[in-house]
């Protein structure tokens, strides 16, 4: 099994203990572990899931598969598709990587499965804990969607309503994390998870016949998909299997928007305290405090990226434009239309749908 590394004092340890973060300094871990290139010409004939980039993961040989993953890229106008990642297991993006979670926690057998969520990466823990066999714990905010607290309760896991904002939650999960025999399945800093989303970029490269499109638009709230994103396009340009690195363009909700503010004043962190969570119809991504912010930041800067910051209107508009295209998303997965439908200019680029609408309803009946 590979190992745990800290990107910021360079800490190691071994993925068995189970620490889930960086006992020196408190940072989230990265995975030392080297991706071999992934073979364009063989992938026909392999398993129609995410499992069959076998090469860049981690882990092999699934038994906590839902067969997620290979998502349809469609057309919206001539140069932006979108990825139908709702279209998952559990109807989110999240699912990349919360298989990944589950399936390592399957070997090294917990006690419990601890997670914290907004929605959907809770959802994701749940079903996979579910089809691992493992017991699991989800901690959720107050105002969750009541949809969303049904499927994770529908999964068989344990349902904690915390009362306070996403960061209250995330403090109490991570109180029971430190528990004896606890495998905390954390998006933000069990890196796995990251080379679980990863696997976006690679169907794109897979699916556009070897190449990526200039612009990859992800919304970032903890940076998952980004950095999976960049972990990707790393791997890829590393192995000379594409020539250039796409830009990295990340959209956050105007009024939740701290990376976009220290990317703009040319920061390589975050600065000062966090601002009060504003209220925002993209709850998904409306985190005040991320634990790689400076990663995130660096990535975007890595590939000539930017950030864009969307409205609430803009949010409202462009999920009611996208479900009159007969594509129902949730309030946070329109972000990156709303980003980019009326200002896109020249070169082709790929937003992520990422979240079923049938799990929020309609943003107008909301904020």
């Amino acid at each position: 099994m590979a190992m745990f590394a800290c990107p910021q004092c360079e800490a190691e340890a071994p993925v068995e203990a189970m620490l889930w973060r960086c006992p020196r300094c408190q940072g989230p871990w990265d995975l030392d572990f080297h991706a071999a290139p992934v073979p364009l010409d063989s992938l026909a004939g392999r398993v129609n899931s995410l499992w069959r980039y076998a090469e860049a993961l981690p882990l092999s040989d699934p038994y906590a598969t839902l067969g997620e993953g290979r998502t349809p890229l469609v057309p919206l106008t001539d140069t932006i598709s979108a990825k139908l990642d709702f279209l998952m297991p559990t109807l989110s993006f999240k699912d990349r990587g919360a298989v990944q979670l589950a399936e390592l926690a399957r070997r090294l057998a917990p006690r419990r499965v601890v997670a914290d969520s907004s929605g959907n990466a809770g959802t994701a823990v749940a079903a996979y804990c579910a089809r691992a066999g493992l017991t699991c714990v989800v901690y959720v905010p107050q105002g969750t969607s009541p949809k969303k607290l049904e499927q994770i309760r529908a999964h068989g896991a344990e349902l904690v309503v915390v009362a306070g904002d996403r960061e209250a939650t995330a403090l109490a999960a991570r109180a029971a994390a430190d528990e004896p025999g606890t495998f905390y399945a954390s998006h933000v800093h069990n890196p796995y998870f990251l080379h679980g989303t990863k696997t976006y970029v690679y169907e794109l490269w897979e699916d556009l016949g070897g190449r990526l499109p200039d612009d990859i638009v992800v919304p970032v709230g903890n940076g998952t998909l980004l950095l999976g994103a960049w972990l990707a396009v790393s791997e890829l340009y590393g192995h000379g299997l594409i020539d250039a690195k796409p830009r990295l363009v990340a959209v956050q909700a105007e009024a939740v928007s701290p990376l976009a503010r220290a990317f703009r004043a040319g920061a390589d962190d975050l600065t000062g305290s966090p601002a009060a969570v504003a209220p925002t119809l993209a709850e998904g991504i409306a985190i005040p405090n991320p634990a790689r912010a400076r990663q995130i930041l660096g990535a975007v800067r890595d590939t000539g990226g930017t950030f864009l910051t969307v409205t609430e209107g803009a949010i409202r508009a462009a999920q009611l434009d996208l479900a009159r295209r007969g594509l129902f998303v949730e309030s946070t997965g329109v972000a990156c239309w709303a980003a980019v439908r009326e200002t896109r200019g020249p070169g082709t680029a790929v937003v992520p749908l990422c979240g079923a609408g049938a799990k929020t309803g309609l943003a107008g009946a909301r904020l």
